[in-house]
């Protein structure tokens, strides 16, 4: 009989698999991050910055709904299944960017790549959790998205290069096809279900050994009402991780075609494209870890206002070496948010409850990917890119003073 035990050390296998399989997640969005949006204007004609960013409306909105299915049915048929459920959807996306005919196959691709971005993704952090425990959360989720974005950030930086050498298709299809077949095999084969470590970690809570969280309404309708407003704690991370997606929708459909309008070549734009992504993904082993001792709030809070910063300088400033410390600053303010987020909101719902208050969370979170397609699309076709720029700066930072206002402090963290 296997021993069940919660904690990072003791379970330091299992936990490095799920950080591999990650990393195959965000490899599999990293391809488009530098070539995506670009590949609409000089092989479909698509002019209009809103119609090319549809193919990121899309994705957000099926990988928000898979966010929230996927929190829904870990509860009910396991983590392990919906990881590699996730995995079957990304299987046909980079077949399809490789022999799209127009641009309305690149969106269809979106939506297959969405689904499989919010079941795996979705999996790989709530098996995390389980794994560790309620001590190192923060931890956890900072090594679990330092593995997803620095492979983002790579992955970026060798779709642009292979795309200035064989063209825009190449990096997805072959590195994006890679990812899928490698993280599918690695789940299927090596992952383990965590559903006892739940169980424990709820036994250790009633026996008083942990501390309980909040009371969690029943009912799939009441639990979003109770998570979207009811709640104050729980919608000042959701409201955050919204805008947070709604700002990272921006730089990755926008910010392309912004530098490639200022006259910077393929390669440069794919280092700009990697270079915020790796920021973030490093970074966040430092701020989970830091989110453990200090508190969410402080994380979250100055997270927000330095990613405002970062956008205000991407919006004033025109030259590579400006934009690339804007995006170390940006990275650095993502960073401070990302896994801290995600963290607290797992501090705020008992174990049980933590597939469905993630998959609550994620959704509205990746909502703001919708949200950013639309406007940024609109604002850069009526005002200017660097009017779409100043203006999710100015909302990432009111979301900022609102965390501030509703977020617990010390006492509402492990």
């Amino acid at each position: 009989m296997t021993i069940v035990r919660l904690g990072l050390r003791e379970n330091w296998q299992q936990f490095a698999l799920l950080v591999l399989v990650n990393a195959f997640v965000g490899t599999m969005v990293g391809v488009e991050r530098s070539v995506l949006t670009l590949l609409a204007e000089t092989e479909f004609g698509v002019v209009s910055a809103t119609a090319a960013l549809s193919f990121l409306v899309a994705f957000g909105l099926s990988k928000a709904a898979a966010n929230f299915l996927a929190g829904d049915f870990a509860e009910r048929i396991g983590r392990r299944r919906i990881l590699v459920t996730g995995w079957l959807f990304a299987l046909p996306v980079p077949f399809l960017l490789w022999w799209a005919p127009s641009w309305g196959w690149v969106v269809a691709a979106n939506l297959l790549l969405g689904v499989n971005q919010g079941l795996a993704w979705s999996a790989t952090v709530i098996m995390k959790i389980d794994l560790v425990g309620p001590r190192q959360r923060g931890l956890a989720m900072g090594l679990n998205e330092f593995a997803g974005y620095l492979a983002v950030a790579l992955a970026a930086l060798g779709a642009g290069y292979l795309a200035s050498t064989m063209g825009p298709r190449s990096g997805p299809v072959w590195i994006g096809g890679g990812a899928a077949i490698l993280g599918l095999a690695v789940s299927a084969w090596f992952v383990k279900d965590t559903g006892g470590h739940v169980e424990l970690e709820h036994v250790m809570a009633d026996r008083g050994i942990e501390g309980g969280p909040d009371e969690f309404p029943t009912g799939t309708r009441a639990r979003l009402w109770h998570s979207s407003w009811t709640h104050k704690p729980l919608f000042a991370a959701n409201q955050a991780g919204f805008v947070n997606n709604l700002n990272d929708g921006l730089a990755w459909g926008l910010f392309p075609l912004f530098f490639a309008a200022s006259g910077l070549s393929l390669g440069q734009i794919g280092w700009l494209a990697a270079l915020y992504p790796a920021v973030w993904g490093v970074a966040q082993v430092g701020t989970g870890a830091l989110s453990d001792r200090t508190g969410r709030r402080p994380l979250i809070v100055s997270g927000m206002l330095l990613q405002a910063v970062g956008l205000g300088l991407f919006a004033v400033t025109d030259e590579f070496a400006s934009w690339a410390a804007a995006s170390v600053v940006l990275g650095l303010g993502t960073a401070a948010v990302y896994p801290t987020l995600i963290a607290q909101v797992s501090d705020l719902v008992s174990a049980r409850d933590r597939a469905s208050g993630v998959g609550i969370y994620r959704l509205w979170r990746d909502l703001g990917y919708v949200a950013g397609g639309l406007l940024a699309g609109v604002l850069a076709d009526l005002f200017g890119f660097r009017a779409a720029i100043g203006v999710v700066a100015v909302l990432t930072a009111l979301s900022g003073l609102l965390a501030l206002r509703h977020l617990p402090g010390r006492a509402g963290s492990i």
